[in-house]
């Protein structure tokens, strides 16, 4: 069985929402991104020597990182439930234009703010920029359900995830009514409140 290995709340939640989603089967195994260590003991970057969530493992040992790479093959797994347009379509550009973004833009926009040791200044014009990158992103949102129009894709997961990181280093989205209004939407879905309470962040 296809393996996600995961830390509760990180990016890898994005991941495990598109298998939710997708209705894959699959296992999750628990890596601390900060002791590098499984449950059991095993060195995680034996796993992943980059030391990062999310790594998919499957049957044949193969192994994929990188999660806007593993959502996409995730999405391809499943072509009925729209969690991805076909390749090819200018729709599927549009999807990795937006999960590009999410990633170069908003995702490691947050780093500075998990770092230890961060000098003040430096988080406070961390906030500011994902202040206006986020802005962008509620203004994108006006009239629509999801990023790509009325459909549920995995580049909502993202930003889901991403977006949800606010509340833990003071970044404050509340302002912001259409992504709070997204936020809300995406947190009702089935899968993502089975992911939240398989990785204990739902009671």
């Amino acid at each position: 069985m296809t393996k996600l290995y995961y830390s509760p709340g990180a990016c890898s939640l994005s991941p495990h929402i598109a298998l939710r989603e997708a209705g894959l089967p699959f296992a999750l195994v628990m890596a601390s991104t900060k002791t590098k260590k499984l449950a059991d003991g095993t060195d995680f970057t034996t796993i992943n020597p980059k030391g990062q969530v999310p790594v998919l493992e499957f049957d044949d040992g193969q192994r994929l990182t990188e999660g806007p790479a593993i959502v996409q093959w995730i999405a391809d797994q499943a072509p009925a439930t729209g969690l991805a347009p076909a390749a090819g379509t200018m729709a599927r550009y549009r999807l990795m234009e937006w999960l590009n973004f999410i990633t170069s833009e908003l995702h490691k926009g947050f780093s500075p703010l998990f770092t230890p040791g961060t000098p003040e200044e430096a988080r406070t014009m961390a906030r500011a920029k994902l202040g206006e990158k986020l802005a962008w992103v509620d203004q994108q949102l006006a009239g629509k359900n999801y990023l790509m129009g009325d459909g549920f894709t995995v580049a909502d997961g993202y930003l889901f995830t991403v977006a949800g990181w606010g509340k833990y280093v003071g970044v404050d989205i509340a302002p912001l009514a259409h992504l709070s209004a997204f936020m809300g939407r995406v947190a009702a879905r089935p899968a993502v409140q089975a992911a939240l309470k398989a990785e204990g962040l739902l009671k």
